[in-house]
């Protein structure tokens, strides 16, 4: 019988494997291929003996059979992801609102795999519906730009740049959905091969409990959401016809549901690591060797790699997304903080402060569940894991064991599971406390123009 071999390096040449493993990661965006011939050294029932599988009892023997089963699975079979790819299934009605919006023209080409072309009948309509929406965008955007240039009122003003600032994300739709819909293509597709490899070594499908019911309530909650913030701009606000509303609905649900697909996706990293760290110490009680620990630790590779590539992916999207929220939250909180302040019979707060406070809270609750997502899914994909691997009796385990228990430790400092946009900024609560901060600079710097102005004009 040929038996497969397990592949251990001493501790001083862990370095040097991992630093090779990132530089593949960066030229390569993901190497699933390194990953793959991984997992297959580490399974140890490419061939079985027949001879000893006949001699063993009923139970055994199914048991060795699924295993032998499950190591012919390839991730490269697009048959065989497609059965296992339950995220795709549970979240697709996400990505049809996305194609529907013409922001993310992706499809499910062939099964298994999730392509971008700019051939394909979801880009040509996406380019039809951006061109149809640009004409009543500037439509709307010349009346806005119209009363920006020839209001005198405070009030009016800081309205105008409101909704002016809101038209743009229209105009980067191209540039931060088309453009990056490769990526996000192959993101989407690499979620499909983790899970098969996740099935490969559990033995168990990856689940997504309520995920299919919560996405068809955050679907519908976000199209409630844009059209009551939409409404309550247009009453609490003047100036603002109601059919201007039409340019914006489908930037505003655009907007909502960039920040629904975060939560998506941060939720079912969060959820995967939970189940591969529930499988990893059932697994490890049973019996604590070597290829166990070794499999999984190519799995939890995986898995950081997928997290890490969330970033990448969405890097420009997103990105845009923080500096689209920022301007608008640092404009609202401005303009109502000016017109409080400037009531001459008290600091009462009228219809049109409500509308500036409705759009910073709107504002500050994406860039909350932006931030609040990415750092439970960082602390949940290496907590469990963890956890397990400090709870084993050493004592109890041969030197191979320690050795890869000794690897995986390195492997989760040196790999640390983070969420960046490209190196950019790293997405987490650090993140959000940091542009409090740099919001609240912002905030006093014009607050002290505007009472130096306020000053000068009663001097004068």
């Amino acid at each position: 019988m040929r038996s497969s071999v397990n592949i251990y390096l001493p501790l001083d040449n862990i370095f040097k494997m991992y630093s090779v493993f990132e530089e593949k990661v960066v030229a390569e965006n993901i190497n699933f291929d390194l990953l793959r011939s991984d997992l297959k050294v580490n399974l140890k029932v490419d061939n079985i003996n027949k001879h000893k599988i006949n001699s063993m009892d009923l139970i055994v023997q199914e048991k060795e059979y699924e295993r032998f089963e499950r190591s012919r699975l390839n991730s490269s079979d697009g048959d065989a992801v497609e059965i296992h790819d339950q995220f795709y299934r549970d979240h697709k009605l996400l990505l049809i609102l996305f194609r529907v919006l013409a922001v993310m023209p992706i499809l499910r080409s062939e099964p298994g795999r999730i392509t971008f072309s700019w051939r394909s009948i979801a880009t040509i309509y996406a380019i039809i519906f951006w061109c149809l929406m640009t004409v009543v965008v500037i439509i709307v955007g010349k009346e806005r730009i119209h009363i920006l240039q020839t209001t005198t009122q405070f009030d009016e003003y800081i309205y105008a740049i409101i909704f002016v600032i809101y038209l743009v994300p229209h105009f980067w739709i191209p540039f931060v959905g088309w453009g990056v819909a490769t990526e996000v293509a192959k993101y989407k597709t690499s979620w499909g091969a983790f899970q098969l490899r996740y099935f490969r070594v559990t033995g168990t499908s990856l689940q997504f409990p309520r995920l299919k019911s919560l996405i068809v309530v955050i679907s519908v909650g976000c199209l409630l959401c844009a059209i009551l913030f939409l409404l309550c701009l247009s009453f609490l606000l003047e100036g603002y016809p109601l059919w201007h509303t039409l340019a914006y609905y489908h930037i505003i649900t655009m907007i909502n549901m960039n920040c629904a697909l975060w939560y998506i996706n941060s939720r079912a990293i969060k959820t995967a690591s939970y189940s591969m760290a529930l499988c990893f110490r059932k697994e490890v009680m049973k019996d604590c060797s070597a290829p166990i620990i070794s499999k999984y630790r190519f799995l939890w590779l995986n898995l950081s790699e997928l997290l890490q590539s969330l970033g990448n992916a969405y890097a420009r999207t997103y990105s845009t997304l923080c500096i689209f929220i920022f301007v608008n939250i640092v404009i609202a909180v401005y303009g109502a903080f000016a017109e409080i302040v400037d009531h001459k019979h008290g600091y009462t707060i009228s219809y049109k402060e409500a509308g500036l406070i409705v759009d910073v809270v709107y504002c500050c609750t994406l860039l909350f569940i932006f931030c609040d997502c990415s750092h439970n899914a960082t602390l949940g994909v290496a907590k469990g894991i963890q956890k397990t691997l400090l709870s084993i009796n050493l004592l109890k385990a041969d030197l191979e064991a320690k050795n890869e228990i000794d690897l995986f430790i390195v492997a989760i400092e040196m790999n640390p599971a983070i969420v960046s946009l490209k190196g950019y900024v790293t997405v987490n609560r650090e993140l959000l406390s940091g542009s409090i901060g740099m919001i609240t600079v912002y905030l006093l710097v014009l607050i002290q123009f505007k009472f130096s102005l306020d000053k000068s004009t009663t001097n004068v």
